[in-house]
């Protein structure tokens, strides 16, 4: 589905559902408003040794994630094959774990920076401040080939790749159970290892370290394509009739609501703790994640008015939304400053916590 066509049909659908209560600002069931889901990261003291193996006993205090669901979440089908992961912390580095049910592994792209998605592969997505902005980008295919990228900001804000980026320092390892490339068995699974450091998060050498309670945005991708046998190898499939490859699948941990990955602010919650005894988010995480949702509807509602009206609104009556509402017993105001080419979006709870979204997705966490 072309992004235009699904923003245009989502703004139609909110036309319909965000008039009707401030109370009942939009229905958290809404594929761009599930809240996302959440991991706790646990801290280990201990070495890891990145063989794709994970079988370290700091790995087994890492709780498995859930399984994998498809990009778009609640309503679509299952995916065909299980994917979950863990994640453990150090003081140095965020280290991950993922296992893919897989009956057929293949992969032939074998140099660094090669666009790996073009086939099977499992992929990391990390914005360690969660403004949406300045994240990165690492994928990997059965031969652990490696593609990583830095992005300023989403593709959709006019942002773009920059591939020659390289994660210094990074650290990962495959295993097959199978036969890598051999269509004539059935394999049961493969495994992904990284070790990622914190300085490796980086294009200016300043980085962001994470400490006890750190909560990142971070989310994580697994591409499958169909595939059919020619001469031996695995290829992918195209429509008989357009001669177009067939639509890959997207099978994602915390859902999008879109079929684009490059929706920041969609990514899941990942906490890091040295407590080993905790167990979920602290509450104000989740509030903040849910009410974090209301500027985003005011963001994507800004996206369709300039494109239809070649400039933003300049408050939220144009917008068809209320500018007060309720998450929880939780009273909030939203606000706008803008200009024809530019607008600030605040939202700021009755306790004080203050969020902003801009023209350009860029998004501020709460303060108080």
């Amino acid at each position: 589905m072309k992004l235009l066509d699904f923003i245009t049909g989502f703004v139609a659908f909110c036309g319909f559902a965000l008039t009707a209560n401030a109370q009942d600002f939009f229905n958290f069931s809404d594929p761009l408003f599930t809240p996302p889901k959440s991991y706790i990261i646990h801290f280990t003291d201990k070495v890891i040794n990145i063989d794709g193996q994970a079988d370290e006993p700091a790995w087994e205090m890492a709780k498995w994630s859930e399984e994998f669901v498809d990009i778009e979440g609640e309503g679509k089908p299952r995916p065909l094959y299980r994917t979950r992961f863990k994640m453990l912390w150090d003081e140095e580095n965020l280290y991950i774990y993922a296992k893919m049910q897989e009956p057929h592994i293949w992969a032939y792209y074998d140099k660094h920076d090669m666009i790996v998605y073009h086939e099977n592969d499992f992929e990391v997505f990390i914005d360690s401040d969660g403004d949406t902005h300045n994240y990165y980008e690492f994928e990997l295919n059965a031969r652990n080939t490696l593609f990583d990228l830095f992005m300023d900001k989403p593709y959709r804000d006019g942002g773009r790749a920059h591939i020659k980026w390289d994660a210094k320092g990074l650290n990962s390892a495959v295993i097959c159970d199978g036969s890598l490339n051999n269509p004539e068995d059935e394999d049961l699974w493969w495994s992904v290892e990284m070790q990622i450091p914190f300085g490796s998060l980086t294009t200016d050498g300043a980085f962001i370290q994470p400490k006890d309670g750190s909560a990142w945005k971070i989310n994580f991708s697994r591409v499958q394509w169909q595939t059919k046998i020619e001469d031996g190898k695995y290829v992918r499939k195209e429509d008989h009739k357009t001669g177009e490859l067939l639509p890959e699948n997207n099978w994602v941990w915390s859902p999008q609501g879109v079929i684009n990955m490059h929706y920041p602010e969609r990514w899941g919650i990942a906490v890091f703790t040295k407590d080993r005894n905790f167990k979920k988010p602290d509450q104000e995480v989740e509030e903040n994640a849910k009410l974090s949702l209301y500027l985003w509807a005011v963001y994507y509602r800004q996206k369709s008015y300039a494109r239809e009206h070649h400039q933003f609104a300049s408050s939220l009556q144009q917008l068809n939304l209320p500018n007060k509402g309720k998450y929880e017993g939780i009273q909030f105001e939203i606000t706008i400053n803008a200009s024809d080419s530019n607008y600030n979006a605040v939202l700021v709870t009755e306790d004080g916590r203050r969020f902003s979204v801009n023209h350009e997705g860029n998004f501020t966490k709460p303060t108080k």
